[in-house]
């Protein structure tokens, strides 16, 4: 019985000196490199979420495709569908173009008619200039005779200044005479 009680009291000293030298070593490991392996257990753990997001949009995307090419149904209900809203554009853009070309062919009979007219006024000695107006004052309603409105200026500003004239030299013009260059003459 006495040596079963010095096998027990001799295990614990063993443990606790164990203890005592893991303590001594993982201590002063993580005293000299603590901060390194904080920063790179931290890196490791981003890189691994990065990487485990990047599988998982791949994972999906070769499912979508799986399924794209299982369910061929999806594959043409969509190409209809593509074909049919492409074929409404196309129907819109026809009933647009139809729409002008009636439009100018309106405005071409306009255009033939006042022709029509301004010869028939000339043929009977009349101004055409004044049968050509006629039309358009039908539409505005006619001023009183008594208030005669006066035609307003356009408000298009002059291309040069008043004094501008072009034959008395002045100005900026690009004929204007030019020193030669300095420096000998050549030949």
């Amino acid at each position: 019985m006495e040596a079963d009680g010095e096998q027990l009291s001799a295990r614990p000293a063993l443990e606790t000196e164990g203890l005592r030298v893991l303590h001594a070593t993982v201590g002063s490991l993580l005293a000299t490199y603590g901060w390194y392996i904080l920063f790179s257990c931290i890196v490791l753990y981003v890189v691994i979420q990065k990487l485990s997001t990047r599988l998982r949009a791949l994972r999906q995307r070769q499912l979508e495709q799986a399924e794209a090419a299982v369910e061929p149904d999806v594959v043409v209900k969509r190409q209809e569908a593509l074909a049919a809203a492409r074929l409404r554009m196309q129907e819109e853009l026809n009933a647009q173009v139809e729409k002008h070309r009636e439009k100018l062919r309106q405005l071409e009979e306009e255009r033939r008619r006042q022709k029509i007219g301004m010869w028939d006024s000339m043929q009977e000695g009349k101004s055409y200039r004044g049968n050509a107006r006629k039309p358009q004052e039908d539409n505005a309603p006619e001023p009183s005779t008594s208030s005669v409105i006066p035609k307003r200026k356009s408000d298009k500003k002059p291309l040069r200044g008043g004094g501008y004239n072009p034959l008395t030299g002045e100005g900026s013009g690009t004929c204007s005479w030019r020193p030669g260059r300095r420096g000998p003459s050549g030949g």
